[in-house]
């Protein structure tokens, strides 16, 4: 099975999918990432152009962690990306040559401009994928992937759960790509919330990004209570959709999933066949 994540900035697949890649990867399946955009704004001291290159560094060593390609538009600027018609047939293209039998990615709601185009752009891609006489110089596939939206917190409208996965296996490996995302959790995004400070020992700022240790015993009220981390963001996802990993696994293991991941089927992809359901998610 081929996999394609496409993110519009280069934490988004690594933070709402990475687990579900290392998975992937695990299988035998062949996945890709794909950042539509370089990752030049991402940063408050350092200039655009040595942003760019640091998120570079970074994206290869999650690459070079998950075992898998990771591809970035090098040419499309942070806060510059739109559903135009080129960017569109250069989509089309991209995945046409590598021609998944999945693609993940974000809704079109959202509350960053970039990751609306994003969304904008895979629904417009999604059917032209098999139309020949579109973007003739690459062959056009015999049938549309099937396309799963990232998991958000939009309500208009809401985000419905259609697949929940178990993560727990996954979470180091999740916390680890994180922390290889030194210039965002560390930096960036820290400089985006007021009163935030991150400890400069590197033992302490692992504990920081985790945000908590969740046990057993940690109930999904009180993650639901706790204000920050990736352990808790990843936490956060299994704990909101407790009901749904009940109905997938059974009340024994369902209640007791620490992390999750879940995603939303796109209706303008490809029919998730029983068949198809079992390669994808039958772990």
């Amino acid at each position: 099975m081929k996999i394609l994540m496409i993110g519009a900035h280069q934490d988004d697949n690594e933070f709402r999918v990475g687990g579900l890649a290392h998975k992937y990867v695990q299988m035998g399946y062949e996945v890709r990432f794909l950042s539509l955009c370089n990752g030049c704004g991402g940063h408050h001291i350092m200039t655009p152009a040595e942003t760019t290159a640091r998120r570079a560094k970074e994206s290869a060593a999650v690459a070079k962690l998950l075992g898998i390609r990771y591809d970035v538009w090098e040419d499309m600027n942070d806060c510059t990306l739109m559903p135009t018609l080129e960017n569109r047939r250069r989509l089309i293209r991209y995945i046409r040559e590598f021609s998944p039998d999945l693609v993940i990615s974000h809704r079109a709601n959202d509350y960053h401009a970039d990751h609306r185009a994003a969304g904008v752009l895979i629904q417009d891609a999604s059917y032209m994928l098999i139309v020949p006489h579109e973007c003739p110089d690459v062959p056009a596939m015999k049938k549309t992937p099937v396309i799963l939206y990232y998991e958000d917190r939009f309500t208009d409208p809401d985000f419905r759960p259609d697949i929940v996965l178990d993560m727990d296996d996954e979470i180091d490996i999740k916390l680890q790509i994180a922390h290889l995302n030194v210039s965002q959790v560390y930096e960036w995004l820290p400089y985006t919330e007021e009163g935030v400070e991150v400890p400069e020992d590197e033992a302490e700022r692992f504990e920081w990004l985790k945000g908590m240790n969740i046990t057993a015993d940690t109930t999904d009220e009180e993650v639901m209570a706790a204000p920050r981390g990736y352990a808790v963001r990843f936490a956060k996802t299994a704990a909101r959709f407790r009901k749904e990993l009940i109905t997938r696994y059974g009340e024994e293991r369902g209640s007791k999933v620490r992390y999750a991941e879940a995603f939303q089927l796109c209706p303008y992809g490809g029919t998730l066949t029983e068949e198809l359901n079992q390669k994808l998610f039958g772990f």
